[in-house]
């Protein structure tokens, strides 16, 4: 699922994109405060995170904009905690607040929460790689709209790691060590063969690469 982030403090919106990323989320964090749509237009997002304190235009504004072509959910976050900035907040279209501080857990309940609702989309049980690819974390099943992509026991347990560890990189040999746990033989080459196989696999059915390779280190969901 992708969301995209309206929040002009650097830092925070840095904070919250990693986190969300580390959960499998595709976070994209808005650039012009100009002109917020454009850049929603562009990134057509599921689920928005919107601050009310922004640059040129407040956060209630670029929401009725968005409500106007989109019905996307939209969280608030923001420090105002006035009654009244939440009645407004929902007033202009948004689904939902949350206050500044926030824990990053409970945002990300919200969002999960928030993604259920709209999409019956089972958060715990699918992990989005790609728009219509999704992996099945307890069944190691990789589906693409609906259509189980047939893959090996060693292929299986590779992309399992890989989105485990998602988006960070999986050393060859941490690769090789998930290999070990099969019945094939393991080399380093054999590695090399899967890693082949299952991007050839995961292209023939959804036209994407979905492999990274980090020379001298090992490999990453893009």
């Amino acid at each position: 699922m992708k969301i995209m982030l309206v929040e002009d403090d650097e830092g925070l919106a840095g904070e919250i994109s990693s986190f969300l990323t580390k959960w499998g989320y595709d976070t994209d964090i808005a650039k012009r405060y100009d002109d917020i749509l454009q850049d929603f237009a562009e990134c057509k997002p599921h689920l928005v995170l919107m601050d009310i304190n922004l640059p040129y235009y407040d956060g209630f504004y670029w929401c009725r904009q968005i409500r106007q072509i989109s019905a996307v959910p939209i969280l608030y976050i923001s420090s105002r905690n006035d009654d009244k900035d939440k009645i407004m907040a929902m007033a202009q279209g948004g689904d939902d607040y949350v206050e500044k501080p926030f824990r990053l857990d409970l945002l990300r309940a919200k969002i999960e929460a928030m993604l259920r609702r709209t999409y019956e989309y089972k958060v715990k049980e699918q992990l989005l790689i790609k728009p219509g690819l999704c992996f099945e974390p307890v069944s190691h099943i990789l589906v693409y709209e609906g259509k189980e992509v047939e893959l090996t026991r060693s292929e299986r347990r590779i992309l399992a790691r890989l989105t485990e560890c998602r988006p960070d990189v999986v050393t060859r040999e941490d690769l090789m060590m998930e290999l070990w746990n099969t019945d094939e033989y393991v080399s380093d080459g054999t590695l090399t063969t899967v890693i082949s196989r299952l991007r050839a696999k995961v292209k023939a059915a959804c036209g994407e690469d979905i492999v990274g390779t980090k020379k001298g280190q090992g490999y990453f969901i893009v």
